[in-house]
């Protein structure tokens, strides 16, 4: 190619770039990107928004503090005392008279805290066999307290639950945590103030709701991944009575990367509450 048709070519790609039409196509182009990655981040930012909210529906009527043993009877157990005729003969031979074991659960939080909220009515959101809730249901009566305990959990364990208590009988598939949480309940004499709501969190949660069943203090010591505590949080603060502590187990279990921690901090954040520590306990006291 000759000098001439080079230097000919080159002016006329240096006219078609510096022509108008080429400034606008390129301004246009350029505003639909930026929009596009603008429209991309504020949609990551609305949908993260969306999934830390909680469009939960309102609780019923509020049920009186003497009156949430017999709601409870009434919705999950036909009227009839689970402990009625318990133990059936078929599973007495599997169930020692008292199992107690758990985590933390004569910790000083639960003499401090029951001393300060005087509950009612308190809510323990993961009982396993009723090692803290049998401490409380004793910490309520030496204070005097006409105190109901309810304590909500599938009472199926975990994934990874058989190969730390290989020791628990298993009929039929059926781990007896629930019976032996019945057990120990009866042995120490506190069948009248502790019942079990055998359901998983999230439902039963929503069910209390809907039934009224408020709580003067929770205790929340299920799962310990973040999505799971942070669930039952959320669920969970919408049953705290006026004037009520909501606190918790593990803050400082390393499972998921702190998730308990993350799940509490997180929900205290966004609502403007303060977290305190007793031990391994977080304590939120949503009306300090």
């Amino acid at each position: 190619m000759s000098q001439y048709s080079s230097t000919r070519k080159l002016t006329s790609t240096i006219k078609f770039i510096n022509h108008p039409k080429i400034y606008i196509i390129l301004l246009i182009t350029a505003i639909f990107t930026l929009g596009y990655f603008y429209a991309s981040f504020i949609g990551h930012s609305v949908s993260l928004t969306y999934h830390l909210q909680f469009s939960l529906s309102q609780c019923g009527e509020t049920v009186p503090p003497n009156e949430v043993r017999s709601t409870i009877l009434t919705a999950f157990y036909d009227d009839i005392s689970p402990y009625q005729d318990f133990p059936p003969a078929h599973l007495a031979h599997l169930l020692k008279p008292k199992r107690l074991e758990g985590w933390g659960s004569k910790d000083v939080v639960f003499a401090n805290l029951i001393e300060k909220t005087r509950p009612q009515t308190i809510l323990e959101i993961g009982t396993f066999l009723g090692a803290s809730a049998t401490h409380m249901a004793n910490l309520t009566r030496g204070l005097k307290l006409e105190t109901q305990i309810l304590c909500l959990d599938d009472f199926r364990g975990w994934a990874g639950f058989r190969g730390n208590f290989k020791s628990f009988p298993i009929q039929n598939g059926n781990v007896m945590l629930l019976q032996q949480f019945m057990q120990n309940v009866i042995t120490l004499n506190l069948s009248e103030t502790i019942i079990p709501v055998p359901f998983s969190t999230s439902s039963g949660l929503d069910r209390l709701c809907k039934l009224g069943i408020l709580a003067d203090l929770i205790e929340i010591d299920a799962a310990h991944d973040f999505h799971s505590v942070w669930d039952d949080i959320n669920r969970a603060y919408r049953l705290l009575r006026p004037g009520g502590v909501m606190f918790g187990h593990d803050y400082f279990n390393l499972v998921d990367d702190y998730g308990v921690k993350r799940a509490v901090d997180l929900f205290a954040k966004l609502h403007g509450f303060k977290v305190t520590t007793s031990k391994q306990h977080w304590i939120i006291d949503v009306f300090a």
